[in-house]
Protein backbone atom coordinates (compact mmCIF):
# COMPACT_ATOMS: atom_id res chain seq x y z
CA UNK A 1 0.00 0.00 0.00
CA UNK A 2 1.29 3.49 -0.97
CA UNK A 3 2.44 5.92 1.72
CA UNK A 4 -0.67 7.26 3.78
CA UNK A 5 -1.37 11.00 3.12
CA UNK A 6 -0.72 13.25 6.48
CA UNK A 7 -3.90 15.28 6.81
CA UNK A 8 -4.26 18.16 10.01
CA UNK A 9 -7.80 18.31 11.33
CA UNK A 10 -8.99 22.16 12.46
CA UNK A 11 -11.45 21.95 14.58
CA UNK A 12 -13.64 24.50 17.65
CA UNK A 13 -15.83 21.93 19.39
CA UNK A 14 -16.40 18.80 20.34
CA UNK A 15 -15.02 17.49 16.76
CA UNK A 16 -17.49 14.71 15.68
CA UNK A 17 -16.92 15.05 12.31
CA UNK A 18 -13.00 14.92 12.78
CA UNK A 19 -13.88 11.77 15.20
CA UNK A 20 -15.42 10.58 11.82
CA UNK A 21 -12.29 11.34 9.84
CA UNK A 22 -10.33 9.88 12.53
CA UNK A 23 -11.91 6.15 13.25
CA UNK A 24 -12.18 5.87 9.71
CA UNK A 25 -8.20 6.10 8.89
CA UNK A 26 -7.68 3.24 11.20
CA UNK A 27 -8.91 0.74 8.33
CA UNK A 28 -5.81 -0.66 7.07
CA UNK A 29 -7.11 0.38 3.38
CA UNK A 30 -7.26 3.91 3.91
CA UNK A 31 -5.22 6.33 2.12
CA UNK A 32 -5.01 8.92 5.03
CA UNK A 33 -3.73 9.43 8.59
CA UNK A 34 -4.62 12.14 10.62
CA UNK A 35 -1.82 13.56 12.39
CA UNK A 36 -2.37 17.08 13.83
CA UNK A 37 -5.88 18.01 15.15
CA UNK A 38 -5.72 21.92 16.09
CA UNK A 39 -8.02 24.44 17.58
CA UNK A 40 -8.44 28.20 17.83
CA UNK A 41 -10.16 26.92 21.49
CA UNK A 42 -8.01 25.14 23.99
CA UNK A 43 -11.21 24.43 25.92
CA UNK A 44 -12.49 22.51 22.58
CA UNK A 45 -13.75 18.51 23.42
CA UNK A 46 -12.14 17.56 20.42
CA UNK A 47 -8.86 18.14 21.62
CA UNK A 48 -9.40 15.70 24.38
CA UNK A 49 -10.26 12.63 22.07
CA UNK A 50 -7.84 13.29 19.87
CA UNK A 51 -5.32 12.97 22.42
CA UNK A 52 -6.74 10.09 23.72
CA UNK A 53 -6.51 8.44 20.32
CA UNK A 54 -2.73 9.24 20.14
CA UNK A 55 -3.10 12.29 18.53
CA UNK A 56 -0.50 15.12 18.40
CA UNK A 57 -2.86 18.22 19.01
CA UNK A 58 -2.51 21.97 18.77
CA UNK A 59 -4.41 24.97 20.24
CA UNK A 60 -3.65 28.77 20.35
CA UNK A 61 -6.76 30.79 21.03
CA UNK A 62 -7.60 33.81 18.57
CA UNK A 63 -8.89 36.14 21.56
CA UNK A 64 -6.61 39.20 21.66
CA UNK A 65 -4.81 38.00 17.90
CA UNK A 66 -5.10 39.54 14.80
CA UNK A 67 -6.88 37.45 12.42
CA UNK A 68 -3.56 37.50 10.37
CA UNK A 69 -1.48 36.34 12.89
CA UNK A 70 -3.40 33.75 14.47
CA UNK A 71 -3.49 32.22 11.03
CA UNK A 72 0.26 32.34 10.55
CA UNK A 73 0.69 30.59 14.29
CA UNK A 74 -1.80 28.07 12.71
CA UNK A 75 -0.52 27.62 9.28
CA UNK A 76 3.47 26.46 10.83
CA UNK A 77 1.35 24.42 13.83
CA UNK A 78 0.02 22.51 10.32
CA UNK A 79 3.24 22.52 8.29
CA UNK A 80 5.39 20.91 11.59
CA UNK A 81 3.51 18.33 11.46
CA UNK A 82 3.78 17.34 8.32
CA UNK A 83 0.40 17.58 6.73
CA UNK A 84 -0.09 18.12 3.19
CA UNK A 85 -3.70 18.39 3.54
CA UNK A 86 -6.57 20.31 5.69
CA UNK A 87 -9.86 19.53 6.77
CA UNK A 88 -12.04 21.96 7.99
CA UNK A 89 -14.39 20.10 11.36
CA UNK A 90 -16.70 22.40 12.97
CA UNK A 91 -13.93 25.41 12.63
CA UNK A 92 -15.59 28.30 13.47
CA UNK A 93 -13.26 31.37 12.24
CA UNK A 94 -13.25 32.99 8.63
CA UNK A 95 -9.80 31.89 7.48
CA UNK A 96 -7.94 35.02 5.65
CA UNK A 97 -7.22 35.08 1.89
CA UNK A 98 -3.74 34.42 2.55
CA UNK A 99 -3.89 31.11 4.59
CA UNK A 100 -6.75 30.03 1.84
CA UNK A 101 -3.95 30.65 -0.78
CA UNK A 102 -1.39 28.43 0.63
CA UNK A 103 -3.67 25.46 0.64
CA UNK A 104 -4.87 25.94 -2.38
CA UNK A 105 -6.69 22.62 -3.73
CA UNK A 106 -5.49 20.87 -0.64
CA UNK A 107 -8.07 22.26 2.05
CA UNK A 108 -11.22 20.68 2.22
CA UNK A 109 -14.44 21.78 4.58
CA UNK A 110 -17.48 20.23 5.23
CA UNK A 111 -21.06 22.27 5.36
CA UNK A 112 -24.51 20.87 6.66
CA UNK A 113 -26.55 22.23 3.83
CA UNK A 114 -26.65 21.27 -0.07
CA UNK A 115 -24.72 23.87 -1.74
CA UNK A 116 -25.03 26.47 -2.84
CA UNK A 117 -28.05 26.55 -0.79
CA UNK A 118 -27.86 28.04 2.46
CA UNK A 119 -24.40 29.40 2.86
CA UNK A 120 -23.35 30.20 6.58
CA UNK A 121 -25.71 29.15 9.26
CA UNK A 122 -28.51 28.14 10.34
CA UNK A 123 -28.72 25.80 6.78
CA UNK A 124 -31.36 23.59 8.77
CA UNK A 125 -33.62 26.33 9.62
CA UNK A 126 -33.67 27.77 6.66
CA UNK A 127 -34.15 24.79 5.11
CA UNK A 128 -37.45 23.83 6.99
CA UNK A 129 -38.52 27.80 6.29
CA UNK A 130 -38.48 27.14 2.74
CA UNK A 131 -40.35 24.19 2.25
CA UNK A 132 -37.69 22.05 1.03
CA UNK A 133 -38.19 18.67 0.89
CA UNK A 134 -34.41 17.67 1.52
CA UNK A 135 -31.49 19.44 3.69
CA UNK A 136 -28.55 17.85 3.71
CA UNK A 137 -24.45 18.02 3.67
CA UNK A 138 -21.79 18.83 0.99
CA UNK A 139 -18.24 18.40 1.48
CA UNK A 140 -16.25 21.17 -0.98
CA UNK A 141 -12.50 22.56 -1.51
CA UNK A 142 -11.99 26.01 0.52
CA UNK A 143 -11.30 28.91 -1.54
CA UNK A 144 -11.62 32.77 -0.51
CA UNK A 145 -15.65 32.93 -0.94
CA UNK A 146 -16.93 31.03 1.93
CA UNK A 147 -18.67 27.73 1.16
CA UNK A 148 -18.81 28.60 -2.39
CA UNK A 149 -15.68 26.22 -3.29
CA UNK A 150 -15.55 23.21 -5.96
CA UNK A 151 -18.03 20.27 -4.98
CA UNK A 152 -16.40 17.38 -3.94
CA UNK A 153 -19.58 15.46 -2.44
CA UNK A 154 -23.03 15.86 -1.26
CA UNK A 155 -25.60 13.62 0.55
CA UNK A 156 -29.58 14.49 0.75
CA UNK A 157 -31.47 14.11 3.77
CA UNK A 158 -35.58 13.92 4.01
CA UNK A 159 -37.17 16.66 5.73
CA UNK A 160 -39.78 15.24 7.77
CA UNK A 161 -43.29 17.14 8.45
CA UNK A 162 -43.03 17.28 11.78
CA UNK A 163 -38.90 18.02 11.59
CA UNK A 164 -37.67 20.73 13.63
CA UNK A 165 -33.98 22.42 12.85
CA UNK A 166 -32.38 20.04 15.84
CA UNK A 167 -34.19 16.67 14.77
CA UNK A 168 -32.77 17.49 11.14
CA UNK A 169 -29.45 18.67 12.44
CA UNK A 170 -29.05 15.10 14.11
CA UNK A 171 -30.30 13.10 10.75
CA UNK A 172 -27.54 15.06 8.74
CA UNK A 173 -25.00 14.44 11.60
CA UNK A 174 -25.00 11.16 10.71
CA UNK A 175 -25.06 11.57 6.99
CA UNK A 176 -21.81 13.94 7.00
CA UNK A 177 -19.83 11.39 9.05
CA UNK A 178 -20.42 8.38 6.14
CA UNK A 179 -19.72 11.16 3.14
CA UNK A 180 -16.45 13.49 4.97
CA UNK A 181 -13.97 9.85 5.23
CA UNK A 182 -15.31 8.99 1.65
CA UNK A 183 -14.66 12.58 -0.26
CA UNK A 184 -11.52 12.73 1.75
CA UNK A 185 -9.90 9.58 0.72
CA UNK A 186 -10.93 10.22 -2.95
CA UNK A 187 -9.14 13.54 -2.64
CA UNK A 188 -5.93 12.44 -1.32
CA UNK A 189 -5.76 9.72 -4.03
CA UNK A 190 -6.67 11.80 -6.94
CA UNK A 191 -3.32 13.04 -7.92
CA UNK A 192 -2.44 9.45 -8.30
CA UNK A 193 -5.62 8.49 -10.19
CA UNK A 194 -4.97 7.38 -13.76
CA UNK A 195 -9.10 8.90 -14.51
CA UNK A 196 -8.67 11.99 -12.66
CA UNK A 197 -5.60 12.64 -14.38
CA UNK A 198 -6.61 11.84 -17.54
CA UNK A 199 -9.82 14.34 -17.11
CA UNK A 200 -7.66 17.60 -16.19
CA UNK A 201 -5.22 16.56 -19.44
CA UNK A 202 -8.10 16.33 -21.35
CA UNK A 203 -9.58 19.81 -20.15
CA UNK A 204 -6.79 21.59 -21.24
CA UNK A 205 -6.12 19.98 -24.27
CA UNK A 206 -9.52 20.50 -25.81
CA UNK A 207 -9.74 23.99 -24.62
CA UNK A 208 -7.47 24.33 -27.83
CA UNK A 209 -8.81 25.24 -30.91
CA UNK A 210 -10.09 22.61 -33.12
CA UNK A 211 -8.72 20.05 -30.84
CA UNK A 212 -10.14 16.18 -30.90
CA UNK A 213 -9.66 13.14 -28.92
CA UNK A 214 -9.30 9.34 -30.46
CA UNK A 215 -8.24 6.33 -29.25
CA UNK A 216 -4.42 5.82 -30.68
CA UNK A 217 -2.29 3.06 -29.49
CA UNK A 218 -4.48 2.02 -26.93
CA UNK A 219 -4.49 5.64 -25.73
CA UNK A 220 -6.24 8.90 -25.18
CA UNK A 221 -4.85 10.80 -28.07
CA UNK A 222 -5.16 14.76 -28.56
CA UNK A 223 -4.89 16.29 -32.09
CA UNK A 224 -6.15 19.12 -34.34
CA UNK A 225 -9.49 17.83 -36.01
CA UNK A 226 -8.23 16.11 -39.50
CA UNK A 227 -5.12 17.32 -38.30
CA UNK A 228 -1.79 15.98 -36.70
CA UNK A 229 -1.49 14.73 -33.18
CA UNK A 230 -0.44 16.78 -30.32
CA UNK A 231 -0.66 14.95 -27.15
CA UNK A 232 -1.16 11.69 -25.64
CA UNK A 233 -1.76 10.18 -22.63
CA UNK A 234 -0.47 7.04 -20.93
CA UNK A 235 -1.07 5.43 -17.53
CA UNK A 236 1.03 2.24 -17.65
CA UNK A 237 0.91 1.84 -20.88
CA UNK A 238 4.20 -0.02 -21.76
CA UNK A 239 4.27 -1.56 -17.71
CA UNK A 240 6.71 1.14 -17.02
CA UNK A 241 4.33 2.36 -13.68
CA UNK A 242 3.82 5.93 -15.01
CA UNK A 243 1.13 7.63 -15.51
CA UNK A 244 2.29 10.98 -17.93
CA UNK A 245 1.44 13.28 -20.44
CA UNK A 246 4.08 13.01 -23.75
CA UNK A 247 3.55 16.49 -25.66
CA UNK A 248 5.81 17.93 -28.70
CA UNK A 249 9.28 19.53 -27.63
CA UNK A 250 12.36 21.13 -30.01
CA UNK A 251 14.31 18.09 -30.60
CA UNK A 252 16.94 16.04 -29.13
CA UNK A 253 18.53 18.59 -27.31
CA UNK A 254 15.40 19.69 -25.76
CA UNK A 255 14.61 16.52 -24.41
CA UNK A 256 18.39 15.47 -23.29
CA UNK A 257 18.23 18.90 -21.51
CA UNK A 258 15.02 18.81 -19.76
CA UNK A 259 15.79 15.11 -18.48
CA UNK A 260 18.86 16.27 -17.07
CA UNK A 261 17.28 18.55 -15.03
CA UNK A 262 14.73 16.74 -13.16
CA UNK A 263 15.08 13.12 -14.29
CA UNK A 264 12.02 12.20 -11.61
CA UNK A 265 9.61 14.37 -13.78
CA UNK A 266 11.13 13.97 -17.19
CA UNK A 267 11.35 10.83 -19.69
CA UNK A 268 12.16 9.78 -23.19
CA UNK A 269 9.01 8.06 -24.56
CA UNK A 270 9.43 5.27 -25.84
CA UNK A 271 8.46 4.55 -29.47
CA UNK A 272 7.88 8.69 -30.14
CA UNK A 273 11.27 9.37 -30.92
CA UNK A 274 13.39 12.80 -30.09
CA UNK A 275 10.80 15.13 -30.91
CA UNK A 276 8.55 13.90 -27.97
CA UNK A 277 8.80 14.55 -24.02
CA UNK A 278 7.18 12.73 -21.17
CA UNK A 279 5.85 14.46 -18.45
CA UNK A 280 5.09 12.44 -15.29
CA UNK A 281 1.84 13.53 -13.75
CA UNK A 282 1.74 10.54 -10.34
CA UNK A 283 3.96 12.71 -8.55
CA UNK A 284 1.36 14.40 -6.38
CA UNK A 285 2.72 18.14 -7.29
CA UNK A 286 1.25 18.54 -10.64
CA UNK A 287 1.85 21.82 -11.62
CA UNK A 288 -1.49 21.95 -13.82
CA UNK A 289 -0.64 25.52 -15.46
CA UNK A 290 2.68 24.84 -16.44
CA UNK A 291 0.74 21.34 -17.93
CA UNK A 292 -1.64 24.08 -19.88
CA UNK A 293 1.74 25.58 -21.01
CA UNK A 294 2.81 22.52 -22.55
CA UNK A 295 -0.14 21.64 -24.30
CA UNK A 296 -0.31 24.72 -25.64
CA UNK A 297 3.43 24.78 -26.97
CA UNK A 298 2.23 21.36 -28.85
CA UNK A 299 -0.68 22.48 -30.33
CA UNK A 300 1.26 25.31 -31.95
CA UNK A 301 3.85 23.16 -33.43
CA UNK A 302 1.36 21.11 -35.20
CA UNK A 303 -1.26 23.61 -36.03
CA UNK A 304 -1.60 25.21 -39.26
CA UNK A 305 -1.23 29.23 -39.50
CA UNK A 306 -4.79 29.94 -39.95
CA UNK A 307 -5.28 28.35 -36.38
CA UNK A 308 -2.21 29.86 -34.20
CA UNK A 309 -3.31 33.39 -36.24
CA UNK A 310 -7.03 33.01 -34.58
CA UNK A 311 -5.15 31.91 -31.20
CA UNK A 312 -2.93 34.68 -31.41
CA UNK A 313 -5.91 36.96 -31.70
CA UNK A 314 -7.63 36.30 -28.84
CA UNK A 315 -4.71 36.37 -26.74
CA UNK A 316 -4.27 39.97 -27.76
CA UNK A 317 -7.89 40.67 -26.91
Amino acid sequence: MPERQKVAVLISGSGTNMAALLYASRAEDCPYEIVLVASNKPEAGGLRLAEAEGVATFALSHKGMERAAHDIAMDAAIRRSGARWVALAGYMRILTDEFVARWEGRMVNIHPSLLPKYTGLHTHQRAIEAGDSHGGVTVHLVTAELDCGPVLGQTPVAILPDDTPDSLAARVLIAEHQLYSRCLESLVTRETSPEYLAQMVRERAMAMPEADEIMSHGMPCFGIVKGKKFAYFTADHHGDGRIALLVKISGPDEQAMLIEQDEARYFRPAYFGDGWIGIRLDLGDTDWDAIADWLRRSWRAVAPKKLTKLLDAADDF
